[in-house]
């Protein structure tokens, strides 16, 4: 982590105004398509988290208990699946012997679930609605030959960047032919 660099903040010209250039992508060559949100992605990383957090920021100041109980809820919804995720066997094993406890469990998970469903609602509008933003953006913005040469440096190693340890830890690394 010490090797991470935080990129450069792009200009608000360069990331939507008017040298910025668009173009729906061919959903029928997803190679491509994926290629071009990934490279979007780690190039306008900077702006996108900015944006992001703003968001979480707005929705935060005019829902601030339902967004932190919606998170919390998503958090530990999150920390249940990551932990079964890392014990399948133990977890399948528990299920096949104890088959009533387990529907107990769902049943009493869905109950609290569905007793802060509008807090989770604010928490998934304020998350979701941003990350659908950046990807949207990501998917119709056409690179530029800066836009290129920055993510030939972060693919070759010479930078780190956080988005690009976010998009190895989902297992979306970036060619270094793209």
């Amino acid at each position: 982590m010490a090797d991470v660099q935080p990129p450069p903040f792009r200009t608000l010209d360069d990331f939507i105004l008017s040298s910025a250039r668009f173009s729906v992508p061919d959903v029928r060559n997803l190679e491509k398509w994926n290629n071009r949100i990934i490279n979007n992605l780690l190039y306008y990383q900077s702006n996108y988290f900015a944006s992001v957090a703003a968001f979480l920021l707005l929705v935060g100041y005019f829902q601030p208990l339902q967004l932190f109980l919606g998170a919390s809820v998503v958090t530990l919804v999150f920390v249940g699946f990551v932990w079964a995720a890392e014990n399948k066997p133990v977890v399948r094993r528990f299920r096949r012997n104890h088959p009533s406890l387990c529907l107990i469990f769902i049943m009493g998970s869905s109950y609290f679930l569905f007793s802060v469903i509008g807090e989770v609602a604010v928490f998934f509008f304020g998350i979701t609605f941003p990350i659908l933003m950046v990807l949207v953006h990501a998917s119709v913005r056409l690179r530029s030959f800066k836009n290129k040469v920055e993510n030939k440096l972060e693919s070759i190693g010479l930078k780190r960047t956080p988005m690009g340890l976010l998009l190895e830890a989902l297992g979306q690394e970036q060619e270094a032919g793209s």
